[in-house]
């Protein structure tokens, strides 16, 4: 394990040498000094916070069975049929557009088959790595309304499968051994809700051996899960989960560097001890982690959509505070061509986000100004900070191009309300999309965007106080 030392007499005095999971000498270590540490620490912490994030969510559905939003385990899938409410907290900035499908996959023995339907409602099965990164996706913009079989790899798999087998339809690479899958299935509506999970359940995981119908490999050994705590997050804690987590993140070249640095400081070892540090280094390692928030405050501060918060591991490239930015926006948040996210920094008269004190406002999409997507698009209303689903007195969550019952400007145009209080003009009420006594944040998404939506030529109008 890399960071573990060796006395043994037989291989001389190995007290201050480093080894690889291989076991190759990587030589001495130098301890960072106090700056070279902070400098770590931070870029450690913009790296490393989709992971531990990911965590965040993983643990409960998948590790600790005792939580009522565990999915089963590890290779079974888990439906919502119905839209999410503010009783689901399972995720930030929630949609109930798509209701979803939740499964986590354990790479590390073999490989696992992923089926769907064939269906004509809008689907998709994002399978994402550890660091949020997406795997590939599954569903009606990429493979299409046909039935399918695609086989998923884990990091020491792909060398075997570099290509889709016979039977399967394709193959999707993970770069990391644990992998997420959140499918989003279209919802017509509350009289829907029995077709939507008829199409869910036919969503089916099973491992290569189960498919093929050969003897499955040994069962790797049980990790021993560090129990999740929500202060760590923004503590020394954070790079224990870290630690733990690159366990199942074999490097990639891209990231050597930073992970070579972290490996200075007993991250990435299995067994990283904060107090084993020099004082100086641990609260260099805290100043740190209080530049990384600032600098992910400020730049979560500026981001009005979800260009380039969200993708592949090409797409996202090395620009991991755009990352964190996502994470910390819209966790598992989907790439623009599959579905675009815009918001409001601030409103019309500059308030950053929407205050207490301005409760009304009104959204007006012009005439042929309304928002262009290939499947459908809604607006959805979110309780600050923390970006869950507020109750209302309608249970409206999210209104868009399926509500039923909307009224059009006289001029083709529409109007929404945004408000704390239902509006007493019945036209105003049918458009209402109800506000918490309090901030909020209100998101919108487009599924299937047009060009128009991608390239800027199509904008968001500005949310205004209302007269």
């Amino acid at each position: 394990m890399a960071g573990e030392t060796s006395a043994d007499p037989a291989r001389g005095d190995l007290s201050a040498v480093s080894f690889t999971p291989t076991g190759l000498p990587l030589g001495p270590l130098t301890p960072p000094t106090p700056e070279e540490a902070r400098r770590t620490a931070a870029e450690g912490w913009i790296w490393g916070f989709a992971l531990v994030e990911n965590y965040r969510t993983m643990y409960p559905q998948a590790v600790d069975d005792a939580d009522p939003r565990h999915v089963g385990g590890f290779g079974t899938f888990r439906h919502y049929p119905q839209p999410f409410g503010p009783a689901n907290t399972d995720v930030v900035t929630p949609n109930n557009d798509t209701p979803y499908s939740w499964a986590w996959l354990d790479l590390r023995t073999e490989p696992w088959v992923v089926e769907v339907p064939a269906t004509d409602r809008y689907y998709v099965l994002a399978l994402h790595d550890l660091d949020t990164s997406y795997v590939g996706f599954v569903g009606s913009r990429t493979t299409g309304p046909g039935a399918g079989r695609y086989l998923v790899t884990g990091p020491t798999q792909a060398v075997a499968h570099p290509a889709a087998p016979e039977g399967f339809d394709g193959v999707l690479h993970a770069d990391t051994q644990l992998v997420g899958i959140l499918g989003r299935t279209y919802l017509a509506g509350p009289e829907d809700v029995p077709q939507l999970a008829a199409v869910q359940e036919q969503y089916r995981l099973r491992p290569l051996s189960a498919h093929l119908g050969t003897e499955p490999p040994p069962p790797a050994a049980e990790p021993v899960w560090p129990l999740w705590r929500e202060e760590a997050r923004y503590g020394i804690e954070f790079f224990g989960f870290l630690d733990f987590l690159l366990g199942f993140f074999p490097e990639l070249p891209a990231d050597a560097d930073l992970r070579g640095r972290l490996a200075e400081l007993g991250i990435g070892s299995g067994d990283f001890e904060p107090a084993a540090l020099p004082a100086a280094v641990r609260e260099a390692v805290l100043l740190g982690i209080a530049d990384a928030r600032a600098q992910l405050d400020r730049a979560s501060a500026g981001a009005a959509d979800s260009a380039g918060l969200f993708g592949t591991r090409a797409q996202l490239g090395t620009d991991y505070l755009r990352r964190a930015v996502g994470v910390r926006e819209g966790l598992y948040g989907l790439p623009t061509e599959e579905a675009w996210y815009g918001g409001w920094p601030q409103d019309s008269e500059g308030h950053r986000p929407p205050d207490a004190h301005q409760r009304d406002y009104l959204l007006r999409f012009p005439p042929g100004r309304l928002p262009p997507a290939r499947f459908f698009w809604s607006a959805t209303l979110y309780g600050l900070p923390d970006r869950l689903l507020v109750a209302n007195a309608i249970g409206r969550y999210s209104i868009g191009d399926r509500t039923p019952g909307l009224v059009h400007d006289a001029d083709g145009g529409l109007t929404l309300w945004v408000s704390h209080r239902q509006p007493v003009d019945p036209a105003r009420a049918a458009n209402w999309l109800p506000a918490p006594d309090g901030p909020f944040a209100l998101v919108i998404r487009v599924y299937g965007p047009d060009p128009a939506v991608t390239d800027g030529s199509w904008s968001l109008p500005p949310l205004t106080p209302a007269p």
